[in-house]
């Protein structure tokens, strides 16, 4: 081959190839088989009619696009069809569309169908009355409504909606309503990936069950798997309980749920509350765990119980209903305060149990910080375990009883270091109208008691030992005490009392660590690092469907035709101006509404609207 040869092969082989991709992105509408073909006096000059005839529907093909239908005008000079009667339009093997009416632009690739639309895909079917449809973007959009059903995640209606073929995504936007046979979910809007189920939702949101009610203002929803992650105001409710947090997670199949920071657990019908950072919720098993500065609040009428510890188990249903709080746990009331390594509450019976750490031994430094204590207006009594027994109608205490090693110690208040003290194996107490009224220390009893008389002097210093002990007790001071079985008394003036004998066996006075109201709970606990919760990013709106790009090629389609109406530019969705969803996202769709101010499209806003869009937009900028 000589060079001259080789080069105009070269030149040949490269004018085809331009030539070929030339043909190829000009490429028209064809057609596939015409039936009956005419002219008509009332279409325009040059355009063609095509009937189908008794064997099958005209067929059209575009790009990988088939058309097929009972009657179709096609607009030569154009490039563009109109589609009459039992129309198909079919992209490849898995875009499959159905309809009444349908118009196709050759060059710019958008579509607009009407009447009984139905779009199929693989995982999911939409049907609306009007749907757009842009093959290079490959998206299609309705206004006016739509429904969407898959089959494992049910049936999804909105009055806005779009589907984004490439990453098989609905977005849904305004009413919208997902219908599943276990549920139903209620939002502003909802983005939806058919391939996976998984759904995110945006704005004020609820997932309505027959046993559970979820709210949210973001959230993630997997469809298939039915869990769900929720934030922003999200709350759960169960039954007469309500789950509130930054953060919730959520599994129906399982019926639980957990929480993360700032958590409210709330039972309407047991009046009560449960705080903390970290919560989970059996809703079968009817309890509770949380934990990270947990506190439960039992609502009284008169006087709320509040207990704090790092965690607190609740569980069982009413009324067998069992509440448990482990490590350096702390109760409050107004006229009574408690600490203990664990407490346990049977709420059936009305019996809280202050328990100590029995893997501390007696001489552990630690033993004496853990044993359980209680504190009734002056009185402090300590022991190995405490009970205290309420009535479960009235709420109100009924009985005390401290097991081994049992010390009430109670502040002589006009001395500078002088102590009631009474000690003894066993302590059983009586209320009434929660006040000790009635105590009998059982077995090696004994007592230090500072006497007084009316004008509170001192008499002296009193020394007991006996049996037994009955103390009777008004006005929160002792006014009588009864030895049984006494041993050993002895009246000592002040002066003549050993300073070393001023404290029984055992004696710890603690006053320091009692909780003095709510707040003093939690002055122990270490500093609290919470986990940074992001969840989803704030609201965007979409971009228009017929965007700057769409109109760049409406535009260019009209060029072919300066004198004629621009075929091409019917049919097309007005521009959205959706206001935000909340208060978070107010700055996005202002400048989407902006930028839509600004556009040359030919659906524009209509002057008045753009009137009124600028009020909305100058009140935003200041």
């Amino acid at each position: 081959m000589t060079l001259k040869r080789f080069k105009n092969l070269i030149f040949f082989v490269c004018f085809t190839a331009v030539t070929f991709g030339f043909a190829q992105e000009k490429q028209k509408i064809t057609v596939e088989y015409s039936g009956n073909t005419s002219t008509a006096p009332d279409i325009e000059d040059g355009a063609l009619v095509f009937l189908r005839d008794k064997s099958q529907q005209v067929h059209f093909i575009h790009k990988g696009v088939n058309v097929w239908c009972d009657k179709a005008i096609y607009y030569e000079d154009q490039d563009y069809l109109e589609a009459f009667s039992n129309v198909i339009m079919k992209q490849g093997d898995t875009i499959n569309m159905v309809a009444k009416y349908v118009e196709y632009s050759g060059k710019t690739q958008l579509a607009f169908a009407r009447g009984d639309v139905v779009l199929t895909e693989p995982q999911s079917t939409l049907k609306t009355d009007t749907l757009h449809f842009d093959r290079v973007k490959q998206q299609a959009y309705y206004n006016t409504g739509g429904t969407v059903v898959r089959d494992s995640s049910g049936t999804i209606t909105s009055k806005i909606g779009r589907y984004y073929m490439a990453a098989s995504k609905y977005q849904f936007v305004k009413d919208v309503v997902l219908v599943n046979p276990q549920y139903t979910l209620n939002t502003e809007r909802l983005d939806f990936f058919t391939e996976n189920g998984h759904a995110y939702l945006f704005g004020p949101s609820t997932i309505t069950g027959e046993t559970s009610k979820v709210y949210c203002e973001r959230g993630f929803y997997d469809t298939n798997n039915n869990v769900g992650n929720f934030q922003r105001n999200a709350r759960i409710d169960y039954d007469n309980r309500t789950v509130e947090g930054d953060s919730l997670y959520f599994d129906r199949n399982k019926s639980f749920a957990s929480a993360t920071n700032n958590i409210t657990v709330t039972d309407t019908l047991n009046k009560s509350i449960v705080r903390g950072h970290y919560a989970e919720v059996w809703r079968a098993k009817d309890s509770v765990f949380i934990t990270k500065r947990a506190v439960a609040i039992t609502v009284q009428e008169q006087d709320s119980v509040y207990i704090h510890a790092d965690t607190l188990m609740i569980t069982g249903k009413e009324p067998n209903r069992i509440t448990r709080a482990f490590y350096n746990v702390k109760l409050f009331k107004s006229n009574m305060a408690g600490k203990a390594d664990s407490i346990h509450v049977d709420h059936k019976k009305g019996l809280t149990q202050l328990i100590n750490l029995s893997k501390f031994s007696s001489t552990d430094a630690f033993a004496t910080k853990r044993k359980p204590v209680l504190w009734n207006v002056g009185n402090q009594m300590t022991g190995d375990t405490i009970h205290l027994i309420s009535n479960v109608v009235t709420e109100k205490l009924d009985s005390l009883k401290v097991f081994e090693n049992a010390f009430i110690v109670s502040k002589d208040t006009l001395s500078e270091d002088g102590y009631n003290q009474i000690k003894g194996k066993r302590l059983i107490g009586l209320f009434r109208d929660n006040e000790l009224y009635n105590v009998d220390i059982i077995k090696n009893a004994e007592v230090i008691y500072y006497l007084r008389n009316d004008k509170n002097e001192l008499v002296g210093i009193d020394k007991s030992k006996s049996g037994s002990i009955n103390i009777q007790i008004e006005n929160k001071e002792i006014v009588e005490t009864r030895f049984i079985l006494q041993t050993d008394a002895e009246l000592f003036p002040e002066s003549e009392f050993p300073k070393n004998g001023r404290r029984l066996r055992g004696f710890d006075w603690r006053g320091e660590e009692r909780p003095l109201s709510v707040e003093d709970l939690f002055k122990d606990d270490p500093p609290l690092n919470l986990p940074i919760i992001k969840g989803l990013d704030d609201y965007v709106p979409s971009e228009e469907f017929i965007d700057d790009t769409v109109t760049e090629r409406i535009e260019e389609a009209g060029k072919a035709v300066p004198k004629k109406e621009n075929k091409a530019a019917r049919n097309l969705p007005k521009p959205t101006t959706a206001l935000p969803l909340s208060k978070t996202d107010s700055i996005a769709p202002i400048q989407q509404v902006k930028k839509t101010l600004k556009t040359n499209a030919p659906n524009a806003l209509t002057k008045e609207a753009k009137e009124e869009v600028k009020k909305v937009v100058e009140k935003e900028d200041k």
